[in-house]
């Protein structure tokens, strides 16, 4: 069984590879037929030196898209073959500029022929071929600077992970994971205060039975993550979202946006018009999770807590 019919789509990077690596070979034997000097990999500086008097390393790595480093040793290697020059800029000697040797302009004009027979060649490839690879690839290489396949498998990973996630109604079972999880953060960062001991120690006197509600986010049957929407006496607030946490091991499988979405709709369906937080600007994630859910920076109210630098709140429609 052949190993790409056998293995999809998912060997792209071989299988793109190996057809690089077919036809650079088939360079590398092409060169010699026009008694053209150069290495396949030399051939994109080569070609714009040939089109220009002379360029930095920086602009021909711009022109080419390739990297500094990559260009700078392949124009060693094509001075070293004697095929470039190094010469100093004019308006500024810190500068070095590279341009084609007397014997790399002769390689220019001998070239010429085989670029006719090269275009040639490969147009008939993409004419007997049912798919134009050379347009694929232009939109393939479009779609990949919108976003990269990296993005997109971290994307697929975590939509897939967060299907294994679900989102429960706090038990008295689950007091002690709600008490520990919070701890952990708040030590790691801050300190313990008054408010957390009371809230944390006692859950159902401080939070269920004052009218809030405790989530647990369980990942393949297994707590993970924790969030409070505590009820608030004050007339500009309905709720507050307090006391959320995931834990390290759950870190990136989007565990604290699926909380946040289903606290929010918790509150809505209590008839809540508004949602209020507090933090600290420290926790970036956090504060970046907060702006993502449609919170927004407020100021001017009282907190019981020390480490709090920064109020937000979430008007429901």
């Amino acid at each position: 069984m052949d190993f790409f019919d056998d293995i999809g789509i998912i060997a792209i990077g071989t299988r793109l590879r190996m057809l690089s690596d077919k036809v650079a070979e088939d360079a590398a034997k092409i060169y010699p037929m026009y008694d053209v000097g150069l290495k396949p990999k030399w051939f994109p500086v080569f070609y714009i030196l040939s089109q220009t008097n002379e360029r930095s390393i920086t602009e021909i790595a711009d022109d080419i898209g390739h990297s500094h480093p990559s260009v700078s040793k392949i124009v060693r290697e094509m001075i070293k073959a004697g095929i470039a020059n190094e010469k100093k800029d004019k308006n500024d000697k810190r500068k070095n500029n590279i341009q084609l040797s007397d014997q790399g302009k002769i390689l220019a004009f001998r070239i010429e022929e085989q670029y006719i027979d090269v275009k040639i060649a490969v147009e008939e490839i993409l004419n007997q071929s049912r798919n134009n690879l050379w347009n694929a690839m232009e939109e393939f290489e479009f779609l990949l600077d919108q976003k990269s396949i990296l993005q997109r498998v971290k994307e697929s990973k975590k939509q897939r992970e967060s299907e294994k996630v679900r989102i429960v109604p706090y038990e008295l079972k689950h007091q002690e994971f709600f008490k520990r999880l919070n701890e952990e953060w708040i030590t790691t960062y801050f300190k313990m205060e008054e408010a957390d001991r009371k809230a944390l120690d006692h859950p159902k006197k401080y939070i269920l039975d004052e009218g809030g509600h405790i989530l647990i986010a369980l990942y393949d049957n297994k707590p993970v993550g924790v969030c409070a929407l505590i009820k608030m006496n004050d007339p500009n607030y309905d709720f507050e979202l307090a006391k959320m946490a995931v834990s390290p091991i759950a870190k990136g499988k989007g565990i604290g946006w699926l909380l946040g979405k289903v606290v929010i709709e918790k509150a809505i369906s209590l008839g809540a018009k508004n949602i209020y937080l507090e933090s600290n600007t420290i926790l970036k994630p956090a504060i970046n999770l907060y702006h993502k859910l449609g919170f927004k920076k407020v100021i001017g109210h009282s907190t019981p807590y020390e480490r709090c630098n920064i109020q937000m709140e979430l008007t429901l429609k």
